[in-house]
């Protein structure tokens, strides 16, 4: 499903694969007929010393970045083999050759980085870049991310999700967040709310209740709600939705008129704004968003086991962090 030829360069960055949901980089080559017996390692082009002709960055500070956004994959390979001055003063082009045992077939890669040295370009998408390009995120949500929780008090590690009750994806997402609670009981959980308000008219409200409900009956209480209105997510179209949102309180055992009263409150309205603002702070664009440790992965149409073993590369690059 994710092919190494099926994919953004800012997918295959800082996604887990190749090619969810993304347009394609280069038309794949025919698969070559390999003989039997034959190696199928991949091949890459010799690399040229000149063809390094910027400071900024080093090929060991790409190395290390292609390291921990791609270390997790045993089988994925690559090769540094160009970093370029260009017209842009300041501005690097990065290319690499890059592959995934066994298919032999080799892609060229390219992206820029900015003369801050701390962000690439690559088509329409801003990243982060560096020997460390999460840590920025991972300090931010340390201190910001303060949606309801579960699992360890201490944030160490954090895994931090962004989403919208009124989006089908999310609800589909909530068995795979409590799958990964379970399987990782060392990292922090947090729910951030993120209602997309052009698309969800009722997004904002759902958030708004969620908000109210984790004040005033805790993070137990706001993960029965959370789990009740993802259920009647339909009946959130039309009509219907004011009374899906008071029955969603109930199931949480706190009472509808107080949290619909607290809902309309100017506080209410503040807390969800702050946790959009972080979202935004941090280029979320859709949902659901998960970060780990500050690396944002989409949750959707990923497998599980290997959503996983990207927790526990980024888990195992940041335990030692304070």
């Amino acid at each position: 499903m994710r092919s190494l030829f099926c994919a953004t360069l800012a997918l295959a960055l800082v996604g887990p694969g190749f090619g969810a949901a993304a347009q394609t980089q280069a038309p794949a080559a025919p698969t070559p007929q390999t003989p039997a017996g034959a190696s199928t390692e991949p091949k890459f082009p010799p690399v040229d010393p000149a063809n390094f002709t910027v400071a900024s960055p080093t090929k060991e500070e790409v190395e290390q970045f292609l390291h921990t956004s791609w270390g997790y994959d045993e089988n994925r390979v690559w090769e540094v083999y160009a970093i370029q001055k260009t017209a842009a003063p300041g501005v690097s082009k990065v290319t690499i050759f890059l592959a995934e045992r066994p298919n032999p077939q080799v892609a060229s890669l390219s992206f820029f980085v900015t003369p801050d040295g701390h962000h690439l370009i690559s088509q329409e998408s801003l990243l982060e870049f560096g020997a460390h390009p999460y840590e920025a995120n991972y300090r931010v949500l340390q201190q910001r991310a303060d949606g309801p929780s579960q699992g360890a008090a201490a944030k160490q590690l954090e895994l931090v999700e962004f989403a919208d009750f009124q989006c089908p994806h999310c609800k589909d997402a909530q068995p795979i967040a409590k799958r990964l609670i379970q399987d990782f009981p060392q990292a922090h959980y947090v729910f951030e709310l993120f209602p997309l308000v052009s698309i969800h008219p009722e997004a904002f409200k759902a958030a708004a209740y969620g908000a109210c409900v984790a004040q005033q009956g805790g993070n137990d209480d706001f993960f029965k709600y959370a789990d009740a209105i993802f259920e009647a997510q339909a009946e959130l179209e039309g009509q219907g939705a004011d009374q899906a949102l008071r029955n969603a309180v109930t199931a949480s055992g706190l009472d509808p008129d107080k949290i619909s009263t607290c809902a309309d409150s100017a506080a209410a309205k503040s807390a969800v704004d702050a946790s959009m603002q972080l979202g935004r702070d941090l280029n979320v664009d859709e949902t659901p968003t998960l970060f780990i440790d500050g690396r944002a992965v989409p949750m959707m149409g990923i497998p599980y086991e290997e959503l996983k073993k990207i927790v526990e590369w980024q888990f195992s690059l940041d335990k030692n962090t304070p």
